[in-house]
């Protein structure tokens, strides 16, 4: 496999695309063509304003689609990964009832059932087979809205692109959604380097079975659409007519879905917006065909494609939100997650990683990506141009008097409104914690007619959705030079930061400041508590995976109630970033098979904890997927009602600490060790069929 020049760029486009076209298709998801036109009319662009609807929202055509290609990641870059490694994914990521997949229930939704199969210990791919679910729920839609990445990481490679595609989707689906699916992967992997529709199409015709349904649409829409080439609602009426929802039935049927895709796609044009109009107007799952429409017109006609008609891009900012068990890696951008992408398929191909300016967070390094930086105060703008040889984000401002401020900024966590549930549920923690130190690299623009006041600025959450501002050190840079902008963070007294930026004021006046890249590294230093003046917030900023969790009605002095009904339930906080560091808090069992403390989350099923049981043992255990083992245990008295202190430390080596004890004097101290790439992330609380409470909790740097 040979990674095209333009690769980076390309993944890029697809990306935004894809998002876009979400975006554009979720407002009015379900709604068929009739209602559209008279209600919408033909949809040449965003109309969430008209429905009173949020623009960017979490969804699953897009969290699906960057969450279970982790699945490379997580178990080893190579064309070997199994339908059944893509499963335990699943499990890892998903907070069951909660995150990613519209949790219809068994046997509606196809996922669901899908999840279900898998927690029960049915390995993909026989989790999501027609011989145990059934041909009409095997190939409902879900195969083909989840399989873009994977043809991402596969440029110019259809054949293996439409191996890992098979795979991906078996987990859940079957049959006619398994082909339709490889027809999207192998369309989507060969416009890398095929800009030929019928080519594509060609290409694609070649991976699945002739005597298919999604075979003979192919061969249908392709004719229906060279008789009427200037007419895409004949082509709609014959395909109402002979693949319509009245003859392929359950929720979400693929082959309605698929011919819609494939009628933007012929008669679209070759243009993005006609193409987005055509599958959002025909109506049926508009978001999710405008997705995968979108992404492969990305990929095959390149950011230019998506630039020559309105702008698309502005109002969206590259903005994602990926709501699953990771809750560090929700807040996202468009740009992050294509170069995760592209780092994947360079990987396949045995290339070197790239890594844009050293590695950080925001780098800007394609045209036109702000990374979710907009402006949040007085008369600036953002944008992004090329500086020096690099694209830097360029931070416009006029009219800054004595007094006065210019900011752009960027989310690191979501405002409060996006926790009420409206289709898809959040599940978030912050990406920036007290005591990280923030660096960003700045240049004043040489045509600036007055020294620049510029400094880091961010926001934290307070009482009724308030927000509160707090400003770093001044940094004061005269016209054409450059300069670092360094803060600790300091202590938010447990209100979660929700926004980082930068600030142009003091007399500063009018000019453009250029931000090159800006990154934060190293353990908080934070207390996880219920803030004196803060509202709900610092209780959403825990990602929950716990049947009921109460921060109100605790007891004994605690901070956080945790009820298990079944099983083993956890609430995490953190980010997969965060190494070296050591995690405490007191723990109250009242009721439960077992209690403890975790360090490196990494999601459900990957974690290292500490833990508490009747027996009378402490333990320090490591979780990897399905295997669970005991590194280390040692006897401590059991009581209920009591207080214990816990405390766990994680150090970048893999070495680990563990120590309980009571106020009783009695005190256990464990140790152990996990390979270094399990020694990362976030920190969680955990019970077992039961009722436990916890203290505040305490992060900070090892030593």
């Amino acid at each position: 496999m040979t990674i095209p020049a333009d690769y980076e760029a390309r993944v890029y486009a697809g990306v935004l695309g894809k998002i876009i076209g979400v975006y554009l298709g979720r407002p009015f998801e379900g709604w068929s063509n009739e209602r559209i036109e008279r209600e919408l009319g033909e949809i040449q662009y965003y109309v969430h304003e008209t429905l009173n609807a949020p623009l960017i929202v979490s969804d699953d055509d897009i969290s699906g689609t960057f969450t279970f290609l982790r699945a490379l990641t997580d178990h080893g870059i190579s064309h070997d990964l199994t339908a059944e490694q893509i499963g335990e994914t699943w499990l890892n990521y998903l907070i069951e009832n909660r995150t990613v997949l519209w949790w219809g229930g068994m046997g509606l939704s196809t996922e669901h059932t899908a999840y279900l199969r898998l927690k029960n210990g049915v390995p993909a791919p026989q989790s999501g087979s027609g011989e145990r679910n059934g041909k009409v729920v095997a190939e409902q839609i879900g195969s083909q809205i989840f399989i873009d990445g994977w043809a991402m990481v596969c440029p110019g490679d259809p054949e293996k692109a439409v191996a890992l595609a098979r795979k991906a989707a078996s987990v859940s689906h079957d049959g006619e959604a398994i082909y339709g699916a490889q027809v999207i992967a192998a369309m989507e992997a060969q416009a890398f380097v095929e800009p030929d529709l019928n080519r594509l199409l060609d290409t694609a015709e070649g991976f699945i079975p002739k005597d298919s349904v999604i075979y003979g649409l192919l061969q249908d829409v392709r004719t229906w659409h060279a008789n009427t080439p200037d007419d895409w609602r004949s082509t709609f009426r014959k395909i109402e007519t002979k693949y319509g929802y009245d003859t392929y039935g359950g929720n979400c049927h693929i082959v309605p879905n698929h011919a819609v895709v494939l009628l933007a796609l012929l008669h679209g044009d070759d243009r993005f917006q006609k193409s987005l109009m055509i599958a959002n107007t025909a109506g049926w799952d508009t978001d999710c065909n405008s997705a995968n429409v979108g992404c492969l017109m990305g990929i095959k006609n390149g950011l230019a494609g998506i630039e020559s008609e309105p702008d698309w891009r502005g109002p969206v900012a590259d903005r994602i939100f990926l709501p699953t068990a990771d809750g560090g890696r929700c807040i996202t951008d468009a740009l992050h997650e294509a170069g995760e992408i592209a780092n994947i398929g360079r990987s396949l191909a045995g290339q070197e990683r790239a890594v844009p300016k050293g590695g950080a967070r925001f780098h800007f390094s394609q045209p036109g990506s702000v990374q979710g930086f907009v402006p949040s105060g007085g008369e600036c703008r953002a944008e992004n141009v090329a500086h020096g040889g690099e694209r830097v984000l360029a931070i416009r401002y006029a009219g800054v008097a004595p007094g006065q401020e210019a900011l752009v900024s960027t989310l690191t966590f979501p405002a409060a409104p996006a926790f009420k549930k409206s289709g898809y549920a959040m599940a978030s923690s912050p990406t920036l914690y007290s005591g990280q130190t923030i660096r960003a690299r700045i240049f004043a623009d040489a045509e600036n007619p007055r020294p620049a006041e510029t400094a880091l600025t961010l926001w934290v959450s307070g009482k009724e959705n308030t927000r509160e501002r707090l400003r770093g050190p001044v940094l004061r840079l005269p016209p054409g030079t450059s300069g670092e902008l360094v803060w600790q963070t300091p202590d938010t007294n447990g209100c979660p930061i929700v926004e980082v930026g930068i600030e142009i004021g003091g007399g500063s006046e009018t000019g453009t400041v250029f931000l090159d890249r800006m990154d934060w590294v190293g353990a908080p230093r934070v207390t996880l508590k219920r803030p004196a003046d803060g509202g709900d917030s610092w209780r959403h900023a825990w990602v929950n995976a716990v049947d009921h969790f109460d921060p109100w009605g605790t007891w004994a002095g605690m901070t956080y109630k945790l009820i298990q009904d079944e099983g083993v339930g956890f609430v995490f906080q953190g980010t997969q970033q965060w190494c070296d560091y050591t995690v405490q808090t007191e723990v109250y069992p009242h009721l439960a098979d077992e209690i403890g403390l975790m360090a490196a989350v990494r999601g459900m099923r990957r974690y290292v904890a500490l833990t508490l049981r009747p027996d009378g043992k402490a333990r320090l255990v490591a979780r990897q997927d399905r295997t669970e083992a005991t590194l280390a245990e040692a006897d401590l008295p059991w009581k209920l009602d009591h207080v214990y202190h816990f405390a766990l430390t994680t150090r970048a080596d893999g070495a680990l600490v563990g120590a309980v004890r009571d106020n009783l004097g009695a005190e256990a101290t464990l140790t152990g060790n996990v390979a270094p790439e399990q020694a990362s992330g976030a920190i969680g609380l955990l019970v077992r069929e039961g009722h436990g409470q916890f203290g505040e909790v305490v992060v900070e740097p090892a030593g």
